[in-house]
Parts: C-alpha cells; sequence; structure tokens
C-alpha cells in the first residue's frame, strides 16, 4: 500500500531543495554575495529564468545576499508544491553557476501568535490595525500581509485564559531543524527558561526573565 502523499516531505527529498529550509512562510534560501551589486546582478538573473513569471517567488535582497522564498498559497492549501521544488531547483542551479554559495543557517522567519479565549472577536481589531487580511486557506485563524511583508499571524484558541479574562501575545521563530536547537540553547545561556517542549524537538517555548514567551519552531515534527 503506498504511503500517503506529504508536501513537506516530498519537497524536503526532492533533489535540488537541499539549500531550502521549511518554516513559516514557505521554503527559504540565503545566497551569500560580496556586495549590493552582486546581489542586484543574481537577481537580475534570477529574473529571466525559464517560467519564474509562473510562480514568482518573493526576493529580499541586502548587501550581504539575496534570499529567497517560495511557496504555494490557494483557497484549500498553503505550503510547497511541485512548483516550489521547481523554483528551488532552478535558483540554486543559478547561484552554484553564479558563484554564490548558500547559508541555511541566516534563513528564519517570524510568525505573531495572539492569542484570546474568543478568536473571532478578536481578529477584525488586528485586520485593521494591521491593514491585514485573511490567508485564504484558513481564514478562521490566519491572516497575512497582502504586501507580502510583515510576520503572518496564527490566532490560538486559549484553552486556560488569564485570570483576568484576557488573552495574549507571542511570537514563534522558525528555523532549520539543525540550527533550532542551538538557538534554544543559546536562549536558556542568556537568561531565559524553558516553558514546555514536544517530543521530537519540532518546538521548544521558552520565556525570559519577565515571562515574555517565544517558540522556537522547525519543521521536524511534520516530516
Amino acid at each position: 500500500m503506498d504511503e500517503p502523499r506529504n508536501p513537506i516531505r516530498d519537497f524536503l527529498q526532492a533533489e535540488g531543495t537541499e539549500d531550502w529550509p521549511l518554516v513559516a512562510d514557505g521554503a527559504s534560501a540565503f545566497f551569500r554575495t560580496p556586495s549590493l551589486a552582486e546581489s542586484a546582478r543574481f537577481v537580475q538573473a534570477l529574473s529571466v529564468l525559464p517560467g519564474i513569471e509562473d510562480h514568482p517567488p518573493s526576493i529580499d535582497v541586502r548587501a550581504e545576499g539575496v534570499t529567497v522564498t517560495t511557496v504555494t498559497l490557494t483557497e484549500r492549501y498553503f505550503g510547497p508544491t511541485s512548483a516550489d521544488i521547481e523554483v528551488a531547483r532552478q535558483v540554486s542551479g543559478l547561484a552554484r553557476e553564479m558563484g554564490y554559495a548558500s547559508d541555511p543557517s541566516e534563513v528564519q522567519s517570524l510568525l505573531v501568535i495572539p492569542g484570546a479565549p474568543d478568536i473571532a472577536a478578536v481578529m477584525p481589531f488586528w485586520q485593521a490595525v494591521l491593514g491585514y487580511i485573511p490567508r485564504a486557506d484558513s481564514p478562521a485563524e490566519d491572516m497575512v500581509d497582502p504586501r507580502g511583508r510583515g510576520a503572518p499571524l496564527w490566532f490560538e484558541q486559549m484553552q486556560e485564559p488569564r485570570a483576568d479574562g484576557g488573552g495574549t501575545v507571542h511570537v514563534s521563530v522558525w528555523l532549520a531543524p539543525e540550527q533550532a536547537e542551538a538557538r534554544v540553547a543559546a536562549a536558556l545561556a542568556a537568561g531565559g527558561r524553558l516553558v514546555r517542549d514536544t517530543p521530537g524537538s519540532s518546538w521548544w517555548t521558552l520565556a525570559d526573565p519577565a515571562g515574555n514567551e517565544v517558540c522556537v519552531s522547525n519543521i521536524k515534527g511534520r516530516v
């Protein structure tokens, strides 16, 4: 009997995707360059790859390198597909041809998590104040920046509201699996404490000395 299809596993096991950790907003790769001019030259070459306009990635250009992110978003799905595999292969191949090495340790994404006893009651506020829109595949719990610049929001149903009945906000930083445990160790050494973790080491919740929380997350538990 065939194993059920897992698009995350399909992406990670596909040839040519080794440069691309999966984080909260898709598959991302960072390619180091020696200057802003070289970064711009890389993006110019990337922009004319065959078929790239059919599934254009998001691109962040800096003097020290270029971050490329690709993801598929439809009314029913958010995540990697064969189109993203093809983008990853083409972009990585171009980077190798031009002599730009990838550095997965530079890849991360940030997710903001407002928690509330009634998330439907708070979502309109966040939509109005940030100018965000509901994510097409999960409009009852996710919001995204239509400009593609700000961190996405995931609204968490709180099982144990605060004593005053209110909510709370924390953030989640998504990293490549090989970077996550080191980041947790660094945060603990910097005065943080472990609040909770999960079997399989796919996320850890940490708190700073004042009790503010952050999750360190990776894709490991979803493969």
